[in-house]
């Protein structure tokens, strides 16, 4: 017998900065804008939509409302993980990631509206305003899913990203 010889490591980079930044910038961005839109207690209508309009109509508001943040953040942390896990499978997303990432925002936009909302506990689906079908499409791509693809981009650490020491100009 020959010696045994060990497959060399594969060099894998974590996703799991790019997932926190891209879903914590998206997240905030996205509560901001539905602040704006729609009130302080807007995450309370998130909420609903997991335990139904009793989340809307009776007391318990504390603890609706932090549950909305919670579900709020979860589904920003969660659209930047598909992204980010998508992209070991498809580097183009990277690689790409202006067009890819304002694409994956027009996806995301179309699947929380007419796929997550009709099947939420409040039941919500059109008829749509085309208004508001634009200004949802172009939010979505810029402040959510752009912030998703820019922080991959960035804080993969691989070769040839913008995160890339050897990149900067100014090196000892």
């Amino acid at each position: 017998m020959g010696p045994v010889t060990t497959p060399a490591p594969v060099k894998t980079t974590s996703l799991l900065p790019a997932i926190l930044v891209g879903g914590g910038v998206a997240g905030t961005f996205d509560l901001i804008s539905a602040f704006a839109t729609f009130g302080f207690n807007m995450p309370r209508g998130i909420a609903a939509g997991l335990i139904g309009r009793q989340a809307v109509q009776s007391g318990g508001a504390a603890f609706t409302w932090t549950l909305g943040v919670f579900l709020h953040y979860f589904i920003a942390f969660s659209a930047a993980a598909v992204y980010c896990f998508a992209s070991r499978k498809l580097p183009f997303l990277k690689e790409n990631f202006v067009v890819c990432g304002l694409f994956y925002g027009m996806g995301f936009y179309l699947v929380m509206n007419l796929i997550v909302l009709p099947l939420c506990a409040l039941h919500l689906a059109g008829p749509y305003q085309l208004r508001g079908l634009l200004i949802g499409l172009l939010f979505h791509m810029f402040l959510i899913a752009l912030p998703i693809s820019l922080s991959l981009r960035m804080l993969s650490g691989d070769k040839g990203t913008l995160y890339d020491p050897a990149n900067l100009p100014l090196q000892p």
